[in-house]
């Protein structure tokens, strides 16, 4: 940490899954380095940015002065309000042009998440490219970093030539390029800068947990490949017992374990480590005790508030209560959806064993490709059957199809183009359709319960836009009858129910809050929320560790009683979720 705040680059980026305390870390390095005596500038671009909670301070899409710290400055670019106004302006031209139906199939195209991705980078990139920008500050710090896929695009020469705007193959995500090309010289200055070790950190930040530490691998490797060589690892969370009740040291054993066994390539960076606190940083003199090792000596027991907790669960039911409302329409599709690392995939199973349990004949089905249900469950157990949708072996296939449909009807550079597009994280989603579409058809003669689904966006995209149809279905061929049928069979309550998981926690809960209003747009109306790892389920005497359970309950009682119909809660287990007997406990006890 003292390398970090003495002899820092310019530039600094934190990256991360989200949940990890990309926000926490950043503002806690920004702070140390105003406090050292340097001008800085802290930049937000997270959809579910607390920034102005962290550093109380109210924040706008233009830098302010930090309340309390002179030298600090910060602000929010809302990454969502960012790509409605780049679309609009990539939009503006064709209205009145073309018939109203066309430019509101464009606009879809364009409300996805190249889209956001992009038009971030186009925020961002007016304080790092534009040097006189730069030269009022001695550090910019940027809370949450361009992914690899951006900065492959961006170094792409075909990507500024008109084909982005005259192509004809249905291409839905490349179309935000379109509007990139009067700012290129401020991009190429941004890319120089992000591979320049000597002016730019790439800060790695994660969770001690397996699928935290994971992404913060993949994203290492990809942005490392791209040019982002100089990198440190941050370690957020990493807890240490202050009580030997058996929550407590299970806790700390898995936080241990994951340190142990970094992932190769993380194992390499230099470390800087951050310890577990339970309401997290809030506040200048909170984020800057953020890497003192020990707890403080004030950190006592503390009593649960009984009386908050009884308010906060009342709007919350049973587990078997809201099993039996996903079982009385006999059958259909029970879809859980959530960002990663919200354990979508124990739940999935924990509800598909009851269901079958129950009698009902039952597919579970996953198409995550991080999930390993079959290390939860074995297979032929009774009622329930155990199936998969590789994205990795579907995307393959629909990549390989669209190229050799457009071999030689495009040129070399908008062939080169064309693959890069293949790389995107939109063409994954959109591949897995018609394996997932048929998947669905299951459903109308017994369960299906689905470990994560195409995003609402997808969806919409599948209803709304002839281009993405033909994308689905390989250039000019016929869409199966699957796939016609897939929207209206979601949108259909008694054939489809989803489950939005999440934790009892900011991030997790505004990024659930988004997805649903993501699926609402597409017709979908969510039949609850599960509440995931919740410790204020748990009876540890940690003290930690209780006042973690008492810091989720604003968030159980804001889920329960404003966003979700129907609401559950699973607590944190000591033990690992595998077999049979422990997945059902989630259900049993609760």
């Amino acid at each position: 940490m003292h390398d970090l705040i003495t002899n820092p680059p310019r530039f600094l980026f934190f990256t991360g899954k989200g949940g990890v305390g990309k926000t926490s870390m950043s503002s806690a390095v920004s702070v140390a380095l105003a406090k050292s005596g340097k001008k800085v500038l802290l930049i937000s671009t997270d959809p579910a940015s607390n920034l102005d909670e962290v550093l109380g301070t109210p924040l706008s899409s233009k830098p302010c002065e930090v309340n309390g710290l002179k030298n600090l400055y910060a602000m929010n670019i809302d990454p969502i309000e960012a790509a409605q106004i780049y679309r609009e302006s990539v939009v503006a031209p064709y209205r009145g042009v073309l018939p109203d139906e066309a430019v509101d199939s464009i606009e879809e195209q364009l409300s996805g998440a190249c889209t956001v991705e992009l038009a971030s980078f186009n925020e961002f990139a007016q304080y790092i490219g534009n040097e006189k920008m730069t030269e009022l500050y001695d550090h910019i710090v940027l809370d949450t970093a361009p992914t690899g896929h951006t900065l492959r695009l961006l170094n792409l020469p075909s990507a500024w030539n008109e084909f982005i705007v005259e192509n004809k193959t249905g291409n839905s995500c490349l179309g935000p390029l379109s509007g990139l090309n009067n700012q290129r010289s401020n991009y190429e200055n941004t890319v120089n800068a992000l591979k320049d070790k000597n002016r730019t950190l790439l800060v790695l930040v994660s969770r001690p947990e397996p699928l935290s530490l994971s992404e913060a691998e993949r994203a290492s490797v990809e942005l490392y490949d791209q040019g982002m060589c100089h990198q440190l690892l941050i370690l957020n969370g990493l807890f240490r017992a202050l009580s030997p009740d058996l929550v407590a040291k299970s806790f700390e054993e898995k936080s241990n374990h994951a340190v142990e066994n970094l992932p190769k390539h993380l194992s390499t960076l230099p470390r800087v480590e951050s310890r577990f606190r339970a309401g997290g940083f809030v506040g200048l003199e909170s984020l800057a005790t953020a890497f003192t090792e020990t707890p403080k000596k004030d950190e006592r027991p503390i009593k649960v508030d009984q009386i908050q907790k009884d308010q906060s669960l009342s709007g919350t039911e049973k587990w078997s209560e809201l099993i039996t409302g996903l079982e009385s329409d006999k059958n259909g599709v029970i879809m859980l959806m959530g960002k990663g690392g919200v354990g979508k995939t124990s739940m999935a199973s924990a509800i598909a064993l009851e269901l079958a349990r129950r009698g009902h004949s039952v597919q579970l089905t996953t198409t995550d490709p991080a999930a390993h249900i079959t290390d939860m469950i074995s297979e032929g157990d009774g009622n329930l059957k155990i199936s998969r949708i590789d994205p990795k072996k579907v995307t393959k296939e629909h990549v390989a199809n669209m190229i050799a449909k457009n071999e030689g009807k495009l040129s070399d550079s908008e062939m080169e183009l064309l693959k890069e597009e293949m790389k995107s994280p939109c063409i994954e989603e959109m591949a897995v359709f018609l394996s997932f579409a048929s998947t669905v058809s299951l459903g109308e003669n017994q369960f299906v319960v689905l470990d994560t689904a195409p995003t609402g966006h997808t969806l919409l995209l599948l209803d709304a836009t002839e281009s993405y149809h033909r994308q689905i279905a390989g250039g000019k061929g016929e869409l199966s009858s699957d796939v016609v049928n897939l929207l209206p069979r979601l949108r259909d309550p008694k054939f489809t129910k989803v489950l939005i998981t999440t934790l009892a926690e900011a991030t997790p809960m505004h990024e659930a809050e988004r997805l649903q209003v993501d699926l609402e747009r597409a017709g979908i109306s969510p039949f609850g929320w599960i509440i995931n790892q919740s410790f204020a389920l748990t009876k540890t005497e940690d003290p930690t560790l209780i006042q973690k359970g008492q810091n989720e309950l604003e968030f159980i009682r804001e889920i329960s009683t404003k966003l979700s119909k129907n609401t559950v809660i699973s607590p944190w287990r000591h033990f690992n979720l595998v077999g049979k007997e422990n997945l059902l406990s989630l259900i049993d006890h609760f």
